[in-house]
């Protein structure tokens, strides 16, 4: 099975060159297929360069240039209608998530043939550095009122570190986010429409250089809408996007940080 990484980046130069690094080496030399697809969405700064002096260097590392219109969620939607691999993964460019953990979760998707491999970094096993604490704060508050709604076991909805199989990105299609709320209407769609996902922790470390491009004040409302859109099809779809045969339901599994 071939890995595929997507990476939006948007004036990253402090730190894409080292995210990406990592990531190839810690691939590689785990034996795992890859490719690695940085979006450049629109950067301003020495990004692009930087990407094209990493394509040169690493023969899996490939540059994608987001034509207009720019953001997050187009950056990654460039992404997901580019890459080659059997699965794909949304990998921050700004290294706030960790190479080993992508590896255990691609460990997991080949194991236990599952569609999803979801991150949460709210259980036992997860470690959360310098996280901000107003945007912690509204973080739990958004995951619990999307649990309450869906009658989730899931705690961290919001979380972008996600691993998808290709038969699940393609019946997710079409996509409408534009922005962050994409990282919502993966995986709201994904357990709507009955594709079968394990559940396992994750890291997240603070970004070391370079701004967060996630505005809180601008993603409340895009939040609920993508949010709200998914509850409609869960209520009145009658299962017509349903990924399984009627009256059958898709496994979710929670594996406890020992077994991975």
């Amino acid at each position: 099975m071939i890995l595929s990484v997507v990476i939006p980046a948007h004036n990253e130069e402090g730190a894409i060159a080292s995210t990406v690094t990592a990531l190839a080496e810690h691939l590689s030399a785990n034996q795992i297929h890859y490719e690695i697809l940085v979006v450049n969405d629109n950067s301003i700064d020495a990004t692009e360069r930087i990407l094209e002096d990493l394509g040169r260097r690493f023969p899996s590392v490939r540059l994608v240039n987001n034509s207009p219109p720019h953001g997050f969620g187009f950056a990654v939607r460039q992404g997901l209608e580019s890459y080659g691999g059997d699965a794909v993964a949304v990998y921050m460019a700004d290294a706030s998530d960790r190479p080993e953990d992508l590896i255990r979760f691609f460990r997991a998707m080949e194991r236990e043939n599952v569609d999803c491999v979801f991150g949460s970094r709210f259980i036992a096993g997860a470690k959360v550095v310098d996280y901000p604490w107003p945007k912690l704060f509204l973080n739990r508050l958004a995951n619990l009122f999307i649990q309450i709604l869906f009658g989730l076991g899931y705690n961290d909805t919001t979380n972008a570190f996600k691993l998808y199989h290709r038969r699940a990105i393609d019946g997710l299609k079409p996509f409408l986010s534009h922005h962050f709320n994409l990282t919502v209407e993966l995986p709201l769609k994904a357990i709507v429409r009955g594709y079968s996902y394990t559940v396992l922790p994750n890291d997240w470390i603070n970004r070391k250089a370079g701004q967060s491009k996630l505005k809180i004040k601008e993603m409340g409302s895009r939040y609920l809408f993508i949010v709200l859109y998914c509850l409609i099809e869960k209520w009145l779809s009658r299962g017509d996007y349903h990924s399984h045969p009627l009256g059958t339901r898709a496994s979710k599994t929670i594996l406890p940080p020992a077994e991975v």
